[in-house]
């Protein structure tokens, strides 16, 4: 079954449009909006245009976007535009030949592409909807648009799932191609994740204090009250920060809320993270069991609680209720993204982002079965789906060395001629001996 967001390219004037281009059609309608006249407002002046891009959030994961994307774009008549999430296109890169056609309907940077301002579109379309799109050709609602194709995904904040922008490929036929729609997404993963770790490097990078507490919002030598960075023009204060732990490779767990980031014990690590995975609550027995290994526990644990609540409450954000046990808000582990990541088809950067073992020192029965759940995922999704450098890549980690059915794998992939073939062959005879 062909799905709503694919664009049918030899379907140039079908009878009926797909549902999801009428319904974009009726919202245009609805707002009035004229298609033989419709063109993009020019929303973002040029003298403003280079501190709108320097304040964006996208802006340090361009290198990004244009290694995946804009390097094999030039020379091929397409464009790789990135808007923010009010549909502005702050960058417009790609083919010049079609830069200079693209002017034409004002495809460019500054010009606003949100549904609202041009109908029917890709950008605006898929910030409109909130997931991928493309549009074909007379798909457009603009007659102006008609000629030209367009693939978009929308961008969203790893942590929060706020809509940041959009990435969008836009010229012709192979704009809409069936594997476009995949490698943006793709590409959209990789800009999150890339977000994620530099948010957690600038967390790592920044002042302590006992206990090893940084304030969100200052920075090293700063006075207090000074923004870190500059507010990006449409809000220039920043959305609350959810609260989320990095658990993967470290034997404590990074605790992160909108006031803070504070290292945990390796006890009350192990406690958050179990939580954490049973959102719905657990009984003090069933907690105690998952923590201590003896269901009998209960009193050691309660003990244990109190001393978290105290630091949790030092901390903010974040509450420990009882009957059941249970977090008041959630936290998101990295674990979480690496599993959202698999679920997507991400798995080269679901392989970045694992990072190594959860709580690797613990022996909590709770932490060593969330540490199986996503071992075991992580390594069917790169078995069953993987291209072939993404399983290299996997073997080569501590967790794969020793496991023959990953190597075998890679063998089987790896094309006759690769000069690859003699590790993995020698790789494999060594764990035979």
């Amino acid at each position: 079954m062909t799905s709503p967001w694919l664009a049918r390219p030899g379907d140039l004037a079908p009878a009926r449009p797909r549902q999801v281009v009428h319904e974009s059609w009726e919202r245009s309608r609805r707002l009035d909006l004229d298609p033989e006249r419709l063109l993009p407002a020019l929303e973002v002046a040029e003298d403003s245009l280079a501190d709108f891009r320097l304040a964006h959030p996208l802006a340090p994961v361009l290198p990004v976007i244009r290694k995946l994307l804009v390097r094999d774009a030039e020379g091929s008549g397409l464009l790789v535009a990135v808007g923010d999430e009010m549909g502005r296109l702050l960058w417009v890169e790609g083919d010049n030949a079609s830069k200079r056609s693209a002017e034409e309907m004002r495809f460019v940077e500054g010009a606003g592409w949100s549904e609202r301002q041009v109908g029917t579109s890709a950008p605006g379309t898929a910030l409109e909807l909130d997931h991928g799109i493309q549009i074909h050709d007379e798909e457009h609602y603009a007659l102006r648009v008609h000629g030209w194709s367009c693939t978009a995904v929308p961008v969203h904040d790893p942590e929060t799932r706020r809509i940041l922008g959009v990435i969008d490929i836009t010229g012709d036929a192979r704009a809409v191609d069936p594997h476009t729609l995949p490698l943006i997404e793709a590409t959209a993963a990789a800009a999150e994740a890339e977000l994620m770790v530099l948010r957690l490097r600038a967390l790592r990078d920044s002042e302590g204090a006992e206990p090893r507490m940084r304030i969100a919002g200052f920075a090293r030598g700063s006075r207090p009250g000074a923004p870190r960075s500059t507010a990006y023009p449409r809000e220039r204060a920043a959305l609350p920060r959810p609260v989320s732990m990095h658990v993967l490779g470290r034997d404590i767990g990074e605790l992160t809320t909108p006031a803070g980031t504070l290292e945990l014990s390796t006890r009350h690590s192990e406690i958050v993270t179990v939580l954490a995975w049973h959102r719905e609550g657990l009984s003090a027995a069933r907690l105690a069991d998952l923590v201590y290994d003896d269901a009998e526990a209960t009193v050691t644990l309660r003990a244990e609680i109190v001393r978290l609540r105290r630091i949790l409450a030092s901390v903010g954000g974040v509450e420990l209720e009882s009957r059941p046990y249970r977090l008041s808000v959630p936290i998101e582990l990295d674990a979480h993204h690496v599993i959202s990541l698999l679920d997507r088809g991400a798995h080269r950067v679901a392989l970045a982002a694992s990072r190594g073992l959860l709580l690797p020192g613990s022996e909590a029965p709770g932490v060593a079965e969330i540490r199986d759940v996503v071992r075991g995922r992580l390594r069917e999704a790169i078995l069953t789906d993987a291209s072939i450098d993404v399983l290299l890549d996997y073997a080569a980690t501590d967790d794969a060395q020793d496991d023959a059915e990953v190597w075998t794998a890679a063998l089987r992939l790896l094309p006759p001629r690769s000069p690859k073939r003699a590790g993995v062959v020698a790789h494999l005879e060594a764990l035979e001996r």
